[in-house]
């Protein structure tokens, strides 16, 4: 019988989620629409598969899932990915957040990471990319410094990408202490400069 995180790994990753060896660069040409594609029908599927599960993770929920490395990643996916597909727009999309924070980082120092391919990694890193918290943002850089240090030749492009993405990230909150773009969503009064910033290309991520 297969893990009950089974489903959501396997929607999610598709081949990789199904541990047939697919490579990074195939598994991210396969889902990156779904990962970063913000489509109505992405978000509608996943309230309609998985939201009973993110309502259960968001209220404390699925410790059984927790304590090995696949299952961890799981429950990270339901608090920091897909509040922010079924909540889009609406101040629920981050409200899993403070919950995604120390489950990834408790994961992180029992080495859980080092025991998922280098793909799914990325999704528990994105977790400290998406903290309004310079430190974490210097762990999030450091953490995908290492996945591109290690990756193959043919995936390097790929895990370039994510670490500019991260150094992004770390950027803004260095320059804001928060994310600019967050603001209206969160009721958050935008500073002059802010207004500026969200006016720039690529402000919003």
């Amino acid at each position: 019988m297969s893990a009950p995180w089974q489903p959501l790994l396997n929607w999610w990753f598709g081949a990789a989620g199904r541990g047939s060896g697919a490579t990074a660069v195939e598994v991210a040409a396969s889902r990156t629409a779904l990962w970063f594609g913000k489509q109505d029908r992405q978000d509608a599927q996943a309230r309609e598969q998985f939201g009973a599960l993110v309502e259960q993770a968001l209220a404390g929920g699925l410790h059984d899932w927790q304590g090995e490395p696949e299952g961890w990643l799981a429950t990270l996916l339901l608090l920091d990915q897909l509040p922010r597909m079924i909540f889009r727009d609406t101040p629920r999309a981050f409200a899993g957040d403070p919950l995604a924070r120390p489950l990834a980082l408790h994961g992180l120092t029992q080495g859980w990471d080092q025991q998922l391919p280098p793909i799914q990694r990325v999704f528990t890193y994105l977790v400290l990319e998406h903290a309004e918290d310079l430190a974490l943002q210097h762990q999030a850089v450091q953490l995908f410094q290492v996945l591109f240090a290690h990756a193959a030749t043919a995936e390097r492009e790929l895990f370039a990408g994510y670490l500019d993405y991260a150094e992004r990230h770390q950027r803004v909150i260095a320059r804001f202490a928060r994310f600019p773009h967050r603001n209206q969503i969160l009721g958050r009064t935008s500073s002059a400069e802010e207004s500026a910033f969200l006016l720039e290309p690529g402000s919003r991520f």
